[in-house]
């Protein structure tokens, strides 16, 4: 097409944009069901299928080697065919490997079906990240990314709550996924939405060029500063420690203290509701005062004794929630408040240290540094999930022995510990000699 046809189109109204942005973040919604919707059927695994909780960690630990695979192979796919198709044929391996979690109890079928998920649920995120700067980049793009993370977030509440709003669901461990299988189709027919989008905008407007993928260039892999090093050390860390615990919260909240599973499972999704409301505010303030290793060391801070108060602290006096739709649940003030400084804490990676990495790294070497970064990330996650499950059955974890969980909850807080010594180290850097700006550089006006 040449560029007098080019000048003679317009630009997508912003109503239609916004579409395009709801259509692509319903496939984020059903990928992240997918992925949290095994974490309320633990119990059930456990109780009717006699699986171990070495089992159910492997059964998230699968998922991160799969991702490891194919952040190796990098966006080459992506670039190849575009995300139009690309972001339709994700989805439907997501459908595919919900499908396949759901109709078997054998562990090996469970355990294809979680890989599966792992091969078409990163490279999804991917290629809507690439569709998203697609057609915001230039004008609300950081809006675009936050309202589309949002709506991904929804879909772990939605599964957290399912055993309130879903309850019948739940006699037995197979129909909660077979719910997860129709919940993930509606990525799918956000893809095909975005499909018939895009291609009548193709005929209709201008569109941006394709947003950078994230390749992993293994050339020059070690030219990093240490800063970028530093950040990619907190990420692992949080990734680690966030993500594990919160495969096994809802179990451990059964077993451990007494509850439902609708209350743990409500209990658990504090930690993605507060992440949802303190990411973009937490992205507002440091575009203003910038003092983006400050903050991750308070954030690590505030990380460190958590998991130690969940595991001794008394729980307190309770508080009642009403939530539309569902009954009324009283919960632990002490869990609460602790599984809201969790997702608060957390919010600090998505607003404060991806995009610190683009001040760390040229422009030209973005892909990589956030290929390479994702694929530390998913390294550690694959491993302590693992971990934790062992530890639990080595000490014989249980409703009849709660205290058999507090090696794992200990793994968590050493972990912690790593956060604070690498915020430290970061801090540090960033204030001496060859710092890059990190606490400095501010968004004016």
């Amino acid at each position: 097409m040449d560029d007098q046809t080019l000048a003679a189109k317009p630009e997508p109204s912003r109503a239609y944009r916004w579409a395009v942005l709801i259509f692509i973040s319903l496939a984020m919604f059903g990928n992240y069901y997918a992925y949290d919707s095994i974490g309320p059927v633990f119990d059930l695994l456990k109780a009717q299928l006699q699986y171990s909780d070495e089992d159910l960690g492997l059964l998230y630990t699968v998922y991160s080697v799969a991702a490891i695979i194919v952040l190796l192979a990098g966006g080459y796919v992506i670039d190849k065919f575009g995300t139009k198709r690309t972001i339709i044929v994700f989805g439907a391996i997501c459908l595919l490997a919900a499908f396949i979690t759901a109709v078997s109890p054998k562990l090996g079928m469970m355990l294809t079906g979680r890989f599966l998920l792992g091969l078409g649920a990163e490279p999804l995120i991917v290629a809507v990240s690439a569709a998203t700067a697609k057609w915001f980049k230039g004008k609300e793009l950081s809006l675009a990314f936050g309202i589309n993370l949002t709506i991904a977030r929804i879909g772990q509440v939605a599964a957290d709550w399912s055993p309130s709003w879903a309850g019948s669901f739940y006699d037995n461990w197979q129909d909660p996924l077979w719910l997860s299988t129709a919940l993930t189709s509606v990525g799918v027919v956000g893809g095909f939405l975005y499909w018939i989008a895009e291609s009548r905008a193709e005929r209709k407007y201008v569109i941006g060029g394709q947003g950078e993928t994230e390749k992993l260039e293994l050339k020059g892999l070690y030219t990093f500063g240490k800063s970028y090093w530093y950040v990619v050390g907190l990420c692992v860390v949080f990734y680690s420690t966030i993500f594990p615990f919160r495969a096994f919260a809802i179990k451990y909240f059964i077993e451990a203290h007494g509850m439902s599973r609708e209350a743990g499972g409500i209990l658990n999704s504090f930690l993605p509701f507060s992440a949802m409301i303190a990411t973009p505010l937490f992205g507002l303030l440091v575009d203003k005062i910038g003092k983006r290793a400050m903050l991750m060391t308070a954030g690590s801070l505030i990380l460190l004794p958590l998991f130690v108060v969940v595991t001794y602290a008394p729980p307190g006096s309770e508080i009642t929630f009403s939530l539309p739709l569902m009954e009324s649940f009283s919960l632990p003030m002490t869990l609460v408040i602790v599984m809201s400084l969790l997702g608060i804490s957390f919010s600090l990676i998505p607003a404060i240290m991806w995009p610190a990495v683009a001040y760390l790294v040229e422009q030209r070497r973005l892909g990589s540094a956030y290929s390479l970064m994702t694929l530390c990330q998913q390294v550690g996650v694959s491993a302590v999930p693992w971990v934790i499950g062992l530890l639990n059955d080595a000490f014989s974890a249980s409703p009849e022995n709660p205290s058999g969980y507090a090696p794992g909850m200990w793994v968590f807080t050493g972990l912690s510990l790593f956060g604070l010594l690498f915020s430290y180290l970061l801090w540090k850097s960033e204030t001496g000699t060859q710092a890059h700006g990190l606490e400095t550089i501010t968004t004016k006006g």
